[in-house]
């Protein structure tokens, strides 16, 4: 093949490489507008992991990368005059100018062409001076191949909240470090690491307001940089901070990080009578924030793959090809994107975490992506990390201080103690006969308060017929049903240290539908087969809109069907607290009756309950009010909310905080934070714990508690969850239906006892342990035998 990359950069470069060496037949040729072995930027960073890659796809090239690399396993943060320093991170830097004088050097080794000082304006006459079967577009991240042909590529670009400056300085740091300094306006924080044997990289970062009351937008680049160097001279210990971008003038050194997307990552343009593809790479198919050190990683991967995809190359051919490369890098991409936009968010809000102490702030900093767990934590510094759960555990439990996981620490709200932060979920189980629960609903809670939670939860339970969402589910709206709980709770209670709340909801334009395993949110059947003859019973929002097609159109609440649906709360209410419940819940999501009138796509009213936000949340308040008044004053009240849509014109994470600040007021104890479900139009993004930033956002900016909810399976998401402060109670919905005994079973493979078994279950406990004693014992000695195997089969390479 004739191979032109344009741009040389990791991408450009690497994939060259590659292509050169799999077959020195392909002609490969480098376009880059700098001069030779010329390059701008300070240093970058690649992990451990990385570089083996790196080391698969091209040992020599490895080597060399490898021999030049400044390694480092420590971060330390500093934060209000104080140090936290953790190890086993694995993190190598090296100067970009250095690497891209290796990748050049092996290029020319190998035979690749390097066309230097040519600025590419027509990448399309340049395809046929070299008669090229393939164009990499790897010209960066304002590449103008990108730009050209946008119509295909379909970019999204967003820019970032923060301005940054990239320096350099003579002052070496032995570890990767993050040093935070407030000033009167705000916050910066640097990032700074070494990179070669006398030089760091050091980057300064504040948020665009800050910026701007400092007068930064206007100053001279000097000032600008002599600014920084007294803001942290206590890290730099009178060496100067330095740029290299004295090309550019003003404040034109403070840029915003873009976040690049790409629908496409290739196009085919038709060039001497063939079809040519132009194929992204690196930085000008995506972007993945500095604060995760993945932009180059990411070049040198895409070049991996698309190099190794030619070198397996089927029947398929060049299509073939390019599509399995788009398909797997993008998909790749996407997960490093997500971890990068937390990331990114932490940074852009550092005066959310602002109130912590550095222990729990450096936690928060180095599990900010949702990448690294708890346990991986443990993995690089199990010394460290005990000593922050002994600390955690002192906070929680101040006689104790032993190490213990942060999912088994205890919390206390109002009058009620909970022995742990693990919920389970109120989940459907459609069961109930009339709104009465039955002996199913007191095996199925019954069970799960034997195996360990702290506190259970009954499903949404209505306070009329019609606000049941099916036939099947409870209700709460006369003294049966009361009663019926009630041996529920007394069960709970006199067999169990778990404590059982109750969730009150109504179903609004999503009820009157089948049980949820026959077809969930549609329409009763009619038994005749005539819609006109089905069962469904007439239902209430805060406008006549139907959830979908098929469902049927609410009536929109009148100010006296509002007193009324206020009232059977306050009934039920009475009746929660006269069966024993501890904790009480009022449903304000997923697109139920109160939720309707939060969100803005189904609240479409004109009077004093439409309109602003305030007006949307005007009757849920009034509700809540009024069942806080009747509920007794030493029991926790929460409030479930989605916190976000999922949809165009929907409600946002903004809109969350405002609605968490008025239940705050209102007298609310939890925000618990889910989010969608609101409408059929939503398209949730979803991930391991993908709902958590809700409620790390709400729970720290607004500083009320918050439960989490929403894909976490693992005592490592609950652990990390309550560790770094993004929710107080962890909410497990699927797992707890799949293993009633979830939190004994997890606490288990914990290796932890701080959690307390029924004793007629103590005989399974210990056979328990000392299957898991043993099964880990097995694996060390695989790992070993593994590690043996390695080891000879180095030696004989050598």
């Amino acid at each position: 093949m004739n191979i032109l990359c344009v741009g040389g950069g990791p991408a450009g470069l690497y994939f060259a490489l590659l292509m050169k060496q799999q077959d020195p037949a392909h002609r490969v040729v480098v376009v880059e507008r700098n001069r030779p072995f010329d390059t701008f930027g300070w240093g970058v960073v690649l992990s451990d992991q990385t570089l083996g890659n790196l080391q698969a796809a091209d040992a020599p090239t490895a080597r060399l990368i490898g021999d030049a690399f400044n390694h480092w396993d420590d971060i330390e943060v500093f934060f209000k005059g104080r140090s936290v320093r953790s190890g086993g991170h694995g993190f190598c830097g090296i100067g970009r100018k250095k690497l891209l004088n290796i990748l050049q050097e092996r290029c020319l080794a190998l035979g690749v062409e390097l066309v230097f000082e040519t600025d590419v304006t027509d990448d399309q006459a340049l395809a046929a001076q070299y008669e090229a079967d393939l164009v990499i577009a790897s010209d960066g991240l304002n590449s103008r191949i990108r730009n050209r042909y946008a119509a295909t590529y379909q970019p999204d670009v967003d820019l970032r909240q923060c301005r940054f400056v990239w320096l350099g300085t003579r002052k070496t740091f032995d570890a990767f470090t993050f040093a935070f300094e407030q000033t009167e306006h705000g916050w910066f924080q640097a990032h700074a690491y070494k990179f070669d044997d006398d030089t760091s990289t050091f980057i300064v970062e504040t948020p665009e307001a800050v910026w701007q009351a400092h007068g930064l937008d206007t100053m001279p680049q000097e000032e600008a940089i002599a600014f920084c160097e007294r803001l942290f001279a206590n890290y730099l210990d009178g060496h100067k901070l330095i740029s290299n971008a004295t090309h550019l003038r003003g404040s034109a050194i403070w840029i915003r990080f873009p976040r690049v997307v790409c629908k496409t990552w290739v196009h085919r343009e038709r060039i001497q009578g063939r079809d040519v593809p132009f194929v992204l790479m690196g930085d000008a198919a995506h972007t993945a924030h500095f604060s995760i050190g993945s932009g180059t990683k990411l070049a040198l991967e895409d070049a991996i793959d698309l190099a190794n995809e030619f070198g397996g190359a089927g029947a398929g051919g060049m299509d073939a090809v390019l599509a399995g490369y788009e398909a797997r890098r993008s998909v790749e991409v996407l997960k490093i994107q997500n971890a990068a936009r937390n990331s990114t968010e932490w940074f852009e809000n550092v005066t959310r975490y602002s109130g912590m102490e550095i222990e729990q702030f450096a936690y928060s900093l180095l599990t900010r992506s949702q990448r690294i767990s708890h346990e991986n934590l443990r993995l690089r510094d199990a010394k460290w990390l005990e000593g922050y759960e002994a600390w955690l555990a002192g906070r929680a439990a101040p006689r104790g201080g032993h190490p213990v996981p942060p999912m088994l620490t205890p919390l206390k709200v109002r009058g009620l103690e909970l022995k742990n932060r693990i919920v389970v979920s109120p989940m459907a189980t459609y069961s109930a006969v009339d709104g009465v629960p039955q002996d199913f609903h007191l095996v199925h809670l019954g069970a799960r308060a034997l195996g360990g939670a702290a506190l259970v939860f009954v499903e949404m339970t209505s306070p009329t017929p019609e606000g049941r969402i099916t036939p099947g589910c409870p209700g709460l709206w006369n003294d049966a049903q009361a009663t019926a709980f009630r041996r529920i709770v007394d069960f709970v209670h006199g067999q169990s240290s778990a404590r059982i709340g109750l969730q009150l909801g109504h179903s609004g334009p999503k009820g009157s539908t089948q049980l949820g395993w026959e077809g969930t949110d549609e329409p009763l059947p009619a038994p005749s087969g005539r819609p006109d003859e089905a069962p469904n019973w007439p239902l209430l929002s805060a406008s006549a809109l139907p959830y979908g097609e098929q469902n049927q159109t609410p009536q929109a609440m009148t100010r006296a069907d509002m007193d009324q649906m206020k009232q059977a709360f306050v009934d039920a209410t009475r009746r929660a607290a006269g069966a024993g419940f501890d904790w009480l819940e009022l449903h304000c999501a997923h697109g139920y009756l109160l939720s309707a009138f939060i969100t803005p796509l189904t609240n479409l009213r004109t009077d004093d309950y439409g309109g602003s936000l305030e007006n949307r949340c005007r009757f849920p308040l009034e509700v809540f009010a009024a069942m806080r008044a009747t509920w007794p004053e030493d029991r926790p009240m929460s409030v479930r909310i989605s916190a976000h849509d999922w949809a165009p014109g929907g409600h946002t994470a903004d809109d969350a905080v405002q609605v968490a600040r008025l239940f705050q007021a209102a007298g609310c104890d939890f925000i618990d934070v889910s989010s969608g479900q609101t409408t059929r139009a939503a398209k949730p993004v979803y991930g391991r714990m993908y709902q958590t930033p809700f409620s790390d956002r709400i729970r720290n900016e607004v500083g009320i508690r918050t439960i989490a909810v929403g894909a976490i399976s693992e005592a490592d998401h609950a652990n990390s969850i309550i560790a770094a402060g993004r929710a107080d109670l962890c909410a497990i919905a699927r797992p707890h239906l799949a293993d009633p005994a979830w939190t004994l079973h997890e606490a288990a493979r914990l290796g932890s006892r701080a959690v307390d078994w029924p004793r007629q279950y103590l005989s399974g406990r210990d056979q328990l342990y000392r299957e898991i004693s043993k099964q880990k014992q097995a694996d060390v000695q695989v790992q070993r035998s593994l590690d043996a195997m390695k080891t000879i089969a180095t030696d004989e390479e050598h």
